[in-house]
């Protein structure tokens, strides 16, 4: 995993208070980045900002995240994959791209992560489960990074 660190500032939210935003990136915005963004916004219960985007976006979600996503209780068939633009990088604090290598932009003051994971396109759902729970994995560490404060609180 290719890592560069710099302090997350976070984003204000309705009622004033700062929260950290990610932004996942993988070419097809239809597997990976799907499965990551339904977890980080399900294990982090809202308190950090969520986007996901694809250089270059797929019809439709992979349906064996789709439905490896349900085994682990979270349902991502209502999302639709997006184009990866300048603004949703400008506008996240962590962007982390796993697969799209140097199609991502880069700006000053971000911090980026590579995470080198198995691309789920055309596999079953069998073989989509390893690569869910290796996600699960890093968002929770994730979590742990960007909320340091309340991981500690929550054994």
């Amino acid at each position: 995993m290719t890592e560069f660190q710099t302090p997350v500032s976070g984003t204000s939210d309705d009622t004033g208070t700062s929260r950290p935003s990610v932004l996942f990136v993988c070419v097809h915005n239809a597997g990976r980045s799907q499965m990551a963004a339904g977890f980080l916004t399900h294990l982090s219960g809202g308190r950090i900002e969520v986007r996901s985007a694809g250089s270059q976006p797929a019809d439709q979600i992979n349906p064996s995240a789709v439905e490896a996503m349900a085994e682990a209780g979270i349902d991502i068939i209502a999302e639709t994959p997006k184009i990866l633009t300048d603004d949703a990088v400008k506008a996240s604090d962590v962007v982390i791209t796993m697969g799209c290598g140097d199609e991502c932009p880069y700006f000053p003051g971000k911090r980026y992560e590579d995470w080198v994971l198995e691309d789920p396109a055309g596999k079953g759902v069998e073989s989509v489960r390893p690569i869910r729970d290796e996600i699960r994995t890093r968002i929770e560490q994730l979590i742990s990074e960007l909320l340091p404060a309340e991981a500690s609180a929550h054994p």
